[in-house]
């Protein structure tokens, strides 16, 4: 990618600057008044991020429009919201904020230098260096008198932990994320499609204590490599800025990527927003064995994208192309971490209950690559299904159907997974709860009666009979084998008597249409 520095602003049209400044944004509000503050001088914006959950390769998406930013000659403020952070039902604690804080800045500035994006053009804020001042808290009273409990509730919903009892904390955040355009003295606000309501909020309230509408550009969200939002909070959903090689790797093979399928397929979303930007008119090449073609080059992502609904790109071939973008991309920041003490410290400090890794599975491929291969007659793979063993922990009947219970399954990951089955009728649910069960891990999300689950099938009656549980001594464990014959005799080791078939669940803010 040409650096952000290399370019002249000064040469460049208001048209050509508008351009870079939108170009892949999802949403503008504000287009006109954008061009008017074009025509007089470069726009100042600024991109927030609450230093919550270590932060993965999604930030790259908002880094690469940081980047078009100062092509464009705009005026750049990162905001690191350790204050949002800790109000966002306290998901950094106050005595690890400025561990966190620390650490989010090391990262940022390691992500934006691996783009080529100069930091003497950013300007790097703290939450907490302004809005403990006492002008913003009055600010943020006087917001407090004009604000309803709904407004607030509803603008943070996309973006503050929702629980059953919210804390007040969770309310005051829109308020503060909107002050901040005016303390921070910008025209716009940079996010995700996920900030609309906060930003709606802000453009409503700010008017109300005397201070100017600001402009307000969204991202589209990026899908995770489970099909459903990228979160910090789901480790397989994303992939670490710091995962090795190895883990990268790893990862983007069991990533959902459904053979000619744009839609909800991450890996390919991650090539139009990050990897094309970054190359910047430079090939993107994609792999493949001369019985298929050969290696083959793009320079546009529309023309990727055509050749991957056609099926002339497979699944794995653009995600072996994208892994070695990606590393490309992490190895200096990997390089500079391990170098560095005293990072690492402070990340060991942050993040305390990431110090144990899970443990790595054997590469595994998503059940509907196995499903599309046996649909074009080709073999069906079962050493590709991803199976874990688990032990129910907790179950209760689905809100919405007789026929489903909802359980709780610790596969040995530290959380328990959500899990929804097709047993109310068959199994009591005492007689299910402490149980054993083997659980499909990669399999495309959909929506199941107002529930995101990852099969769109419940088990029928005339199936009860064939299912299996786990005997009690095994656990916590992936089920590997390498063809049928091999698992006939896994099944007769590991699994007993019949009693149920699960489906994972996956926890996402998507809302998949029902099925």
């Amino acid at each position: 990618m040409e650096a952000a520095g290399a370019y002249d602003p000064s040469k460049l049209t208001v048209e050509e600057k508008k351009n870079l400044i939108v170009r892949n944004l999802e949403e503008v509000i504000g287009e006109d008044r954008l061009v008017e503050i074009l025509k007089e001088r470069n726009l100042k914006v600024y991109w927030g991020t609450a230093t919550t959950g270590r932060p993965h390769i999604a930030y790259y998406v908002c880094i690469s429009k940081i980047a078009d930013f100062l092509k464009a000659g705009c005026e750049v403020t990162v905001l690191l919201a350790d204050l949002h952070a800790y109000l966002d039902n306290q998901k950094a604690p106050w005595e690890l904020l400025n561990e966190r804080v620390n650490y989010y800045e090391f990262i940022v500035k390691s992500m934006l230098e691996s783009i080529g994006v100069p930091l003497e053009k950013l300007k790097f804020v703290r939450g907490t260096e302004y809005q403990l001042s006492r002008e913003y808290t009055l600010d943020v009273y006087r917001m407090a008198t004009a604000v309803t409990e709904h407004d607030a509730k509803k603008a943070g919903a996309e973006v503050v932990k929702q629980v059953s009892n919210p804390l007040l904390s969770g309310l005051l955040y829109p308020g503060l994320q909107a002050l901040d355009e005016e303390y921070l003295k910008v025209d716009a606000q940079f996010g995700g499609l996920d900030q609309r309501k906060i930003f709606t909020f802000a453009e409503k309230y700010l008017p109300h204590l005397g201070y100017a509408k600001r402009i307000h550009l969204m991202n589209p969200m990026v899908p995770g490599l489970t099909g459903g939002k990228m979160s910090s909070s789901e480790p397989e959903s994303k992939i670490d800025v710091l995962d090795s090689e190895e883990d990268v790797k790893r990862k983007l093979k069991k990533a959902f990527c459904e053979p000619g399928k744009v839609a909800e397929n991450g890996v390919l979303a991650f090539t139009r927003h990050v990897i094309f930007p970054i190359l910047d008119g430079r090939d993107f090449v994609v792999s493949r064995d001369t019985k298929y073609g050969g290696p083959v080059a793009y320079k546009k992502y529309v023309e990727l994208e055509e050749a991957y609904v056609r099926q002339d790109i497979y699944p794995l071939d653009l995600k072996n192309a994208v892994a070695l973008e990606l590393n490309k991309l992490l190895d200096p920041i990997r390089k500079k971490f391990d170098s560095d003490p005293k990072i690492q410290r402070t990340r060991s400090v942050g993040y305390p209950d990431d110090t144990c890794k899970p443990k790595q599975q054997a590469p595994t491929a998503p059940v509907e690559e196995v499903s599309a291969a046996a649909s074009k007659g080709g073999a069906t793979d079962i050493s590709k299904l991803n199976l874990k063993v688990g032990q129910i922990v907790a179950i209760e009947k689905h809100p919405n159907a007789d026929s489903l219970y909802i359980e709780k399954v610790d596969v040995g990951t530290g959380t328990p997974l959500t899990v929804i089955s097709g047993l109310a009728k068959h199994i009591p649910m005492d007689d299910l709860k402490d149980k054993k069960v083997v659980v499909v891990c990669n399999m495309k999300p959909v929506s199941m009666r107002g529930r995101a689950i990852f099969n769109r099938r419940a088990p029928r009656s005339s199936d009860v009979n064939n299912m299996l549980h786990v005997k009690a001594e095994r656990g916590n464990e992936t089920m590997a084998f390498n063809n049928s014959d091999e698992l006939q005799s896994l099944v007769l080791e590991v699994l007993g008597q019949a009693v149920g078939a699960l489906s994972l669940i996956g926890e996402t803010t998507e809302s998949p249409e029902d099925t």
